[in-house]
């Protein structure tokens, strides 16, 4: 019976009623300040690469380091997830990577870092990625009821995206700002690149404490004991491959993976040491820019859900030929706020269409089955990204830099035209699968 002294326009929503429970508050802290802390080692590792070697082939190694065991064992860390408390892997990851990359800014710090290190370090901090991201998108549900799940998705994807905004302006601005007046050996911004080490490690640190407040719900259903890993892999694939949409757009994104990712990750840090006006500063707001226009983009899907030029296929292929045309003229810029533009746009176009792709997944694949589907969709986009890395810092040594720009750019138009013409992708819809 509802009580008297309550009317109801007095009720919480489902948002209000989420940031009032303690249990999610202490996940969404720790989750903020971990991201928070990632986008400082993403812009300062390749910074550091370019700093010791100014070789694009050694960096490319480094990135691939670190995605290559994520690829390797993402798929395999979402069915151990599975058999495992994901409370438990994902502590385990957190205390591992406090300890490398503490490591790795005491070695800056001190100007005793060689690349051997540097292999060994990134190799690991990669192997520790491929079972902290399955850890944590397994735990949600166990941290909030069943009910508050949308708004809790709404809530953590929205942070991680101003974190990709903030952080990368911070960490540029530390690295340039401490970076002066301090030489380590030969390395160059030595003291604000171990500052930006130093303090993701911190970021680490601190959410080995919020996590401990963070209590399990329970009611997840567990893997029965005797199933196997990789057969519980198998199967996910085999169902995946028989699905032609689903099939067609894997596909698809594995080619839209080979040809941006790499260039975003080499190319740009490349681009911003090369051109004189620009430096780490430039390239963390450039990035920054992305992370903004990528929020951007999420915040207008959620209010103009159904924008779509007919079909979900087509609106894909049209915003993916628009980021093509966008990327060609990236290796042209002279300025910061030329690359922030471009940048901006990129990610309010790839923005929309992520939360556009992510509920086509969620309602075209059974619910039992949906785990194994978002891993491998991050499989594709993290596994390939190594790939694509090292291939664009061989490219970059016989390929001048604007040159990249316009074939990655050009190429993405050519796939999206071949996926127009010679595959079923117009046609995928938003309902969910046939039968």
């Amino acid at each position: 019976m509802t009580s008297p002294t309550l009317p109801p326009s007095a009720a919480p929503t489902p948002r209000q009623a989420l940031l009032r429970n303690h249990n999610f508050r202490w996940m969404l802290s720790g989750g903020l300040i971990s991201m928070l802390g990632d986008q400082f080692t993403l812009i300062g590792l390749p910074w550091l690469v370019l700093q010791m070697t100014a070789d694009t082939r050694v960096l490319g190694i480094v990135l691939a380091m670190l995605g290559v065991p994520r690829a390797l064992f993402i798929l395999i860390g979402g069915a151990f997830v599975d058999r495992h408390s994901p409370k438990q892997v994902m502590m385990v990851t957190k205390y591992v990577n406090t300890a490398l990359l503490g490591t790795l800014a005491g070695m800056v710090w001190a100007g005793t870092l060689n690349l051997p290190c540097l292999y060994a370090l990134s190799l690991g901090i990669g192997l520790a990625t491929a079972f902290s991201i399955p850890a944590g998108t397994s735990m949600l549900p166990q941290v909030v009821q069943r009910e508050w799940l949308q708004p809790a998705n709404s809530v953590m994807l929205g942070l991680r995206q101003l974190t990709m905004f903030a952080g990368p302006l911070l960490a540029g601005l530390m690295i340039a700002v401490l970076g002066t007046g301090h030489e380590a050996g030969a390395l160059t911004d030595a003291r604000g690149l171990a500052a930006a080490f130093a303090l993701d490690a911190f970021s680490f640190a601190i959410t080995i404490w919020t996590l401990r407040k963070v209590h399990m719900l329970g009611g997840k259903p567990a893997m029965p004991a005797g199933a196997s890993v990789l057969g519980a892999v198998a199967d996910g694939l085999k169902s995946f491959w028989r699905d032609v949409q689903l099939r067609t757009c894997l596909l698809y994104w594995s080619a839209v993976a080979l040809l941006i990712s790499g260039p975003v990750q080499i190319a740009l840090p490349v681009l911003a040491k090369e051109q004189a006006q620009l430096g780490a500063a430039a390239l963390g707001s450039m990035m920054a820019a992305h992370g903004a226009g990528t929020l951007l983009g999420m915040g207008l899907a959620g209010a103009k859900p159904h924008w779509r030029l007919r079909s979900l296929g087509l609106t894909l292929l049209a915003v993916d030929a628009t980021v093509g045309l966008l990327f060609m003229p990236m290796g042209s810029i002279t300025a910061t706020w030329q690359g922030a533009g471009l940048l901006l746009l990129i990610g309010a176009l790839g923005g929309f269409m992520q939360v556009a792709v992510f509920t086509w997944i969620q309602r075209r694949v059974p619910p039992a089955m949906l785990g194994r589907a978002m891993s491998l969709f991050m499989f594709i986009f993290m596994g390939l990204a190594p790939v694509s890395a090292a291939a664009t810092g061989w490219l970059l040594r016989a390929v001048p830099l604007n040159a990249l720009f316009l074939g990655g750019g050009g190429l993405l138009v050519a796939v999206v035209g071949v996926a127009l013409l010679a595959t079923p992708m117009r046609n995928v819809n938003d309902g969910p699968a046939a039968g």
